[in-house]
């Protein structure tokens, strides 16, 4: 059916005009850096700059993120052609994508609402759209998805999310061919899950549509294998094939799993839980938001927040499906919430987070929905007559202050992304126990060279936690290093290893520090075993070769640091090593050639080629 001409503007006008909005709320981000996870994702990884072959089979391999997801890898790589290194277009991108996922989410809102509403409602259904697509997008919870350029993977994977759901719903037109449409879905579906696999759960959300609205589905379930019910059931194999693989894929190269003996199952569905109620906390009370939920050390379904938050998901289940038959529409939106909700939750978990924000984007949806649903049928029961024109007028201005309030907050949470001090600061704040806050903050003060206090920072970090999840102990190791402070870093890197004795990089540190101790056997133990670990590893088998070299034995150290060369010709203090096992054994021929190869890499190195062995190789701080 071909739409009226002011229908049609309306469909163009509208998703611009929204786009707009979006873009201007989070302008504040274009003059954002680069911080946290992009320190490691972007600003020190060479791999992903450029789109040649080298760079793509990269992308395709990666994992360096978490999940597998090489379309994302793909955006960044066209952003460094376009940008190099400027922070600001990355964050266009990303402000760019989300601007188009308001636009897709009205067109989608539109659709939903002029399904579920009655005649008069569903005649404002346009007005409901422009209302969910505001409350979505404007919405606070969203800058850590927008303003982190990490965060690309989400705003990509929505953009083929909306783009599947919105073929999936113009397939059920009566008018127009269904398989085309279906396809489109698919391939859209399975763009989203190479941006990132949070989208695996679609497959159920479009069969809790084909129950409420589309109503493909009987409630009763006697019709559910009734020819039309076959047919919807039948098209989501191909959904559910690609949500398998790149789940499997995703749950294969997520590296980082919690270990199930820390987190039993109790209290993994009382993370899950926690999950399901803190989305909709904040969503409805959208203050004190956070970058890093800090995991603590000990979950129990007992626990206050835990039991509370058992305690609503249990009403709330019981509330929407006591009115299934009234309001269908309630079971549905909450049923699509768990569902999109559970993969996030808890249950597969990894990383120091209990909940984080980033995870409500998609999520979330269904409440913005209803939102735009309250003000269709506020704007329906008004034209009707049924409402006052004073009341509903003022029931308008309520919604247009709150769409306002989401904005301004949206425009400050989007400014507290600016740089790592204002990130770590800010969540201290909110959360002044947060250890790794106090970590990460650390992090960013040894990276400026204010290592005093740095080291405070890190102290306050470990005292809260001495447990140590994740890379304090290893940051703080690093930190004693630079100032000199050799038994304490050496404490520290041994610490780490206690936990994660496969981590090569803290391993390699230990070695160096050891040498710089001059306890050089100990320090070639310690390198050995980074090169078993790895054996490409060109830092670790540089510094063996020194500490050998060290210990009288430069006939040894050779194959190391040929071993080294190979993986990274480039380094001048591998050919350095070299030149001078070189000389040590009488191949005064073979260093010279090495000679030649560190005059052009490094030529202040060859003055030092008679003196005492020089530090070990560079070594990378991470978080």
């Amino acid at each position: 059916m071909r739409l009226p001409v002011a229908s049609r503007r309306l469909h163009v006008v509208a998703p611009l005009a929204l786009a707009l909005v979006t873009l201007a709320a989070f302008a504040p981000a274009l003059s954002n850096g680069f911080v946290w996870d992009d320190a490691a994702n972007i600003v020190t990884n060479p791999h992903y700059r450029g789109l040649g072959w080298a760079e793509l089979r990269w992308m395709l391999t990666t994992h360096l993120m978490g999940p597998w997801i090489p379309l994302t890898w793909i955006t960044l790589g066209l952003d460094y052609v376009v940008f190099g290194m400027k922070p600001a277009g990355y964050h266009l991108t990303n402000l760019l994508l989300h601007a188009a996922n308001a636009a897709l989410f009205y067109l989608a809102a539109r659709r939903l609402l002029g399904l579920a509403l009655p005649a008069a409602a569903a005649r404002a259904a346009p007005l409901g759209a422009a209302t969910a697509a505001l409350v979505f997008a404007l919405h606070p919870l969203r800058a850590e998805s927008v303003a982190w350029v990490t965060e690309r993977r989400d705003v990509l994977s929505g953009l083929f999310f909306f783009l599947a759901l919105i073929a999936y719903l113009r397939a059920g037109d009566a008018e127009v061919r269904r398989r085309p449409w279906l396809a489109a879905s698919v391939g859209c579906y399975a763009l989203a899950m190479l941006a990132k696999p949070i989208v695996m759960s679609l497959p159920f959300v479009l069969v809790i549509l084909d129950f409420y609205p589309l109503g493909r589905l009987s409630p009763r379930w006697r019709e559910w294998l009734s020819p039309g019910a076959r047919a919807a059931w039948t098209e989501k194999v191909p959904y559910l094939l690609v949500a398998l693989i790149g789940g499997a894929i995703a749950y294969v190269a997520l590296d980082q799993k919690t270990p199930i003996d820390q987190y039993p199952l109790p209290a993994r569905i009382a993370m899950l839980l926690y999950s399901f109620a803190f989305y909709i906390w904040k969503t409805l009370l959208p203050l004190g938001i956070s970058p890093l939920y800090e995991l603590p050390p000990h979950v129990s379904l007992l626990a206050p927040r835990f039991l509370v938050s058992g305690v609503a998901v249990a009403l709330v289940t019981a509330v929407t499906w006591g009115l299934r038959r009234r309001w269908p529409a309630g079971l549905a939106l909450w049923a699509s919430y768990c569902v999109m909700v559970a993969p996030i939750g808890g249950l597969v978990h990894a990383g120091p987070q209990l909940v984080a924000s980033r995870y409500s984007y998609l999520p979330c949806l269904g409440w913005a929905v209803l939102a735009g649903a309250g003000v269709a049928v506020v704007a329906g029961a008004a034209h009707c007559g049924r409402l006052r024109p004073a009341f509903a007028g003022l029931l308008f201005a309520v919604a247009g202050l709150a769409i306002a309030g989401l904005a301004t907050l949206t425009w400050g949470q989007v400014q507290s992304w600016h740089d790592e001090d204002t990130l770590w600061r800010l969540a201290l704040e909110v959360d002044p126990a947060c250890a790794k806050c106090y970590g990460n903050l650390a992090a960013s003060l040894d990276t400026r060279g204010y290592y005093t206090e740095a080291i405070k920072d890190f102290e306050r970090a470990l005292t809260l936690r001495p447990d140590a999840f994740g890379n304090e102990r290893r940051n703080f190791g690093l930190v004693l290093f630079r100032l000199g402070r050799l038994p304490e870093a050496i404490s520290q890197f041994r610490l780490h290893l206690e936990r994660y004795p496969w981590d090569v990089e803290v391993r390699n540190y230990l070695g160096v520090t050891l040498m710089h101790a001059g306890q050089m056997e100990a320090a070639a133990r310690q390198l050995q075993e980074a090169v078993r670990l790895d054996p490409h590893h060109a830092a670790a088998l540089t510094n063996l070769a020194l500490a050998v070299s060290a210990l009288g034995r430069p006939a040894e150290a050779i194959p190391y640091l040929q071993r080294a060369i190979q993986v990274n010709p480039t380094d001048p203090l591998s050919r350095f090593g070299l030149a001078r096992a070189y000389r040590a054994v009488g191949n005064g021929s073979a260093a010279q050639e090495q000679v030649e190869v560190l005059n052009r890499l490094d030529p202040r190195l060859i003055g030092e080629l008679d003196a005492p062995v020089p530090g070990p190789s560079q070594n990378r701080r991470e978080r």
